[in-house]
């Protein structure tokens, strides 16, 4: 009797170990950065062509963070990927919704021979199609990286609305592999997967720091899904210039290169940070978590039909259409 007793308490507390070890904080909470709010009504709007390049800047959010239970270390560089110029979309299209085969087809040509076992282990592969309000920046002229170093340097921005598309299920994929984050931008890559206003704003003198401080918000079928302020992003628009010369610094910071700039919590995506410690520890690969993703509840993942707006106050706004 005494045994069981002994036995029983020592598993109560490795259960209460770990669950706190589940549940820990984050070393560190990620905080905002310290912006120049522009006012709107001070400077004018351009014309916002198809971008040359396009780079997205990854959990640049406190509560995106949070509800994709991701790390943070203000000492590191964030997620940082390429979005093709050819998803471009303007308001009032329709995003073609990638199914199984296309989704197998754009793996294997990213990582060949993936594809077989794909086909071997999800005869249902969901795109898991999310969507992300963000505000955008399009570079207005060359930018040299070593003024960036510069803590006064203030580059010419046009400012504008954007969704940043994801199949979620690719992006999945990238989970475990030295190279995640690029499987995130072929995730963000299909046609239509990058919807953006037609014309930016630009501020009429540049501050160091400066964007508009403004509420951003995404609506799928009318339902408010996201809600939050510019002011709340963790990295001014020249950290990520630098973050993005730092992981492609071969890619020139041309005029015309268009930088999004992360989103903030409200995504279909999300997952219990002790959930996703779980799986770590008892070693989930990519292939099981996006099983147990697929068999999860998907009803915030976008279907055929949906119409999702993402706008932000003095931007206007972009809708799209899902489509088979």
């Amino acid at each position: 009797m005494k045994a069981a007793i002994v036995v029983a308490s020592v598993c109560l507390v490795f259960v209460s170990l770990l669950v706190l070890y589940l549940r820990r904080p984050l070393r560190v909470k990620p905080t905002p950065a310290d912006f120049h709010c522009y006012d709107l009504g001070q400077g004018a709007y351009v014309p916002l062509d198809i971008p040359t390049q396009a780079f997205g800047i990854g959990l640049s959010y406190a509560s995106h963070i949070e509800e994709t239970a991701s790390g943070f270390d203000p000492d590191a560089v964030p997620p940082v990927f390429e979005k093709r110029p050819s998803a471009v979309v303007r308001t009032g299209g329709e995003v073609h919704l990638p199914m199984r085969d296309e989704l197998i087809e754009t793996a294997e040509a990213f990582e060949p021979g993936i594809g077989a076992q794909l086909r071997s282990d999800f005869p249902e592969l969901a795109p898991l199609l999310d969507y992300e309000v963000e505000l955008g920046f399009v570079l207005l002229e060359d930018i040299d990286p070593s003024r960036l170093e510069d803590p006064a340097f203030a580059p010419q921005l046009g400012f504008f609305i954007a969704n940043d598309l994801s199949a979620r299920s690719i992006a999945i994929l990238g989970e475990g592999r030295a190279n995640r984050y690029a499987y995130w931008g072929v995730s963000k890559s299909f046609p239509g997967f990058m919807p953006i206003a037609d014309r930016a704003w630009v501020p009429a003198e540049a501050k160091p720091n400066g964007i508009p401080c403004m509420e951003i918000e995404s609506l799928v079928n009318g339902e408010v899904r996201q809600r939050a302020s510019t002011s709340n992003m963790i990295y001014t628009p020249v950290d990520m210039l630098r973050f993005v010369h730092s992981e492609f610094p071969d890619a020139l910071l041309s005029a015309g290169t268009v930088v999004l700039t992360g989103t903030p919590g409200g995504v279909a995506m999300t997952t219990p940070r002790w959930l996703v410690r779980l799986g770590d520890l008892v070693g989930m690969d990519r292939f099981k978590k996006l099983s147990a993703k697929l068999g999860a509840d998907r009803s915030r993942f976008l279907e055929v039909g949906d119409t999702v707006t993402v706008r932000g106050q003095g931007l206007g706004e972009v809708t799209v259409t899902i489509s088979r």
